[in-house]
């Protein structure tokens, strides 16, 4: 038997997370977005969307949603079965984006209560940006779900439960992405504190980049992370599963770990820049606008030269 009061707290989450994706949304210039949007035009104009091989072949079928133009319906797919199902070309799959936020227990902290938690920072930049990409005329889902990328206000209510309902996973790789079948040129934004050596991260996107799929990696660190500002004797304990690590002088390992989270954050820079993608460090003491407005230029600057 479902739980109301757990269902309506959920769909209180998913609103508040909304909200505040909106609000961040609502605070870039509308001329920034109506300008991208006539520019997106221009370039699909000039390279064109009607060429044989990529950009007319047949990517899936996915299930017909309101809105959804009838001519657009595949009867011979829809008469197997009590569904009725829609054609999706590959240049319409090329027009989605999939957001990942990584669910490991470390994102789940913040160094003090004044500040969000890492998660919490990810959940407000996923949302936002996709509500400024959804009134672009994309496509958006989250990597891991299974759910097709959709557009519209529905997609946006379906993001934001999913999104809000996020929790700490404790499993053996939750901090990597999942290896989903994505289409030639959708693009992947993965937003995580990548604290992990990068080697792992780098051979799941390979297969990513195997598919001609382009993309963006923000890491997001508190302020803490990026300073130790501590002193003296202090325990750490591990978010997951690593053993309590005793200091009696933080400040004597302090070069040691700047050194090791400067060459962290380079090797993820310079992997992401010899394959294409982007690469970019949010500060959750920091407002989240600027992020926001520099992801949707990257991502759009995507978009153009896929095209």
């Amino acid at each position: 038997m479902s739980n109301p009061s757990a269902h309506r707290h959920q769909s209180r989450a998913a609103l508040s997370l909304r909200q505040r994706g909106e609000q961040a949304a609502a605070r870039l210039p509308a001329l920034l977005l109506s300008a991208e949007r006539v520019a997106n035009t221009v370039a699909q104009g000039v390279h064109g969307r009607r060429r044989v091989g990529q950009g007319e072949t047949f990517w899936q079928f996915r299930q017909y949603e309101a809105g959804d133009p009838l001519q657009r319906i595949d009867w011979r797919q829809s008469a197997k079965g009590d569904r009725v199902f829609v054609r999706e070309l590959e240049w319409e799959a090329a027009q989605s984006a999939w957001v990942w936020l990584d669910p490991s227990p470390s994102m789940n902290w913040a160094s003090s209560e004044a500040l969000p938690n890492k998660i919490d920072r990810g959940r407000i930049l996923a949302m936002a940006l996709s509500i400024l990409m959804v009134r672009a005329g994309e496509r958006v889902a989250l990597l891991g779900s299974d759910q097709p990328p959709r557009s519209g206000r529905g997609a946006l209510a379906s993001l934001a439960s999913r999104l809000s309902s996020i929790e700490a996973d404790e499993k053996e790789g939750a901090e990597l992405p999942p290896l989903r079948h994505l289409p030639r040129n959708a693009q992947l934004l993965l937003i995580s504190d990548f604290l992990e050596e990068p080697a792992a991260l780098e051979q799941r996107l390979r297969h990513f980049l195997a598919a001609g799929v382009r993309g963006h990696l923000l890491q997001v660190l508190d302020p803490a992370e990026l300073s130790l500002p501590y002193h003296g004797r202090l325990r750490f304990d591990g978010l997951e599963g690593e053993e309590s690590w005793l200091l009696s002088r933080v400040e004597s390992v302090r070069g040691d770990y700047l050194e090791r989270l400067n060459r962290l954050r380079a090797a993820l820079a310079d992997f992401a820049a010899s394959v294409g993608w982007g690469y970019s460090l949010h500060v959750t003491e920091r407002p989240a606008e600027p992020t926001l407005l520099a992801l949707h230029q990257a991502l759009a600057s995507n978009r153009v030269e896929a095209r």
